[in-house]
């Protein structure tokens, strides 16, 4: 119960001595590309770019597949629903149901545009400790609303874990045991109010200590970030790779996947 786990946060690869604020824009803009590109080569080069940076940034492929796979348990229902309901072409049958070419075409791009998006968040984003990437929004001038929440709830998760697990420990004390009744349905509904009731209850104390500290709606830093030579041109090679997405999208004809 440590709250956030950062295992792709400490390093010494090209990636992680980047300054994070260059990272976190060169993430936003290319999850916009990849995630609007409908041409396969595009989304193809999307996925190469995105493994060069897994390279650079030297993260343990073992850890990196784990994340891979629990999302693409999800995108493996994707492929038992497209393929069947998406209207286009039948590529084969399967009894009284036709697999549409169309829909294996998208449930693939899909998976592709996913796992693309996920490693490429990975080595940009998972590379930058949270508390130094809260910074660095702030610094983006995001607001500072986005930024509080987010600093927040890396600080307080592990308190509102330990909190649910205390009260599940004092559920089991009291003999609960899980079924499938309305007992256990209610009881799981009384769980979760109360972690609510005491979640709001713990962040008023807590403001109420910021007040009490002076606090008026600014985190001050002692850390300040430096704007490198290398990040200037990991900026600039990113630009002109995401130039070739976009050429690869818009200025090639490709495989694309259009409605029915």
């Amino acid at each position: 119960m440590n709250g956030i786990q950062e295992p792709f946060a400490d390093g010494a690869s090209l990636l992680h001595r980047l300054d994070p604020r260059g990272k976190v824009a060169v993430a936003a803009v290319f999850a916009a590309t990849v995630a609007v590109a409908k041409a396969v080569p595009a989304v193809l080069a999307g996925f190469l770019l995105s493994l060069v940076g897994l390279v650079l940034a030297r993260l343990p492929l073992k850890q990196v597949i784990g994340r891979l796979l629990v999302a693409n348990s999800f995108i493996l229902f994707l492929w038992l629903v497209l393929p069947l309901t998406y209207p286009g072409e039948a590529e084969f049958a399967l009894g009284p149901l036709s697999v549409s070419r169309e829909g294996l075409i998208l449930a693939g791009l899909i998976t592709l545009k996913s796992n693309t998006l996920l490693i490429a968040l990975i080595a940009l984003v998972a590379t930058i400790p949270v508390v130094t990437l809260g910074q660095a929004l702030h610094m983006m001038r995001l607001p500072n609303k986005l930024c509080h929440l987010l600093l927040f709830t890396y600080r307080y998760l592990h308190v509102l874990e330990q909190e649910f697990y205390r009260l599940v420990q004092a559920m089991r004390i009291r003999g609960f045991q899980p079924r499938t009744n309305l007992h256990t349905y209610r009881s799981c509904a009384y769980l979760a109010a109360m972690l609510l009731v005491h979640s709001y209850d713990r962040a008023d104390r807590v403001f109420q200590a910021m007040l009490c500290r002076g606090f008026h709606g600014i985190f001050y830093s002692l850390r300040t970030f430096s704007w490198h030579r290398r990040d200037g041109v990991f900026v600039v090679v990113a630009v002109l790779a995401l130039a070739v997405v976009l050429y690869l999208e818009w200025g090639l004809p490709g495989v694309t996947v259009r409605p029915g």
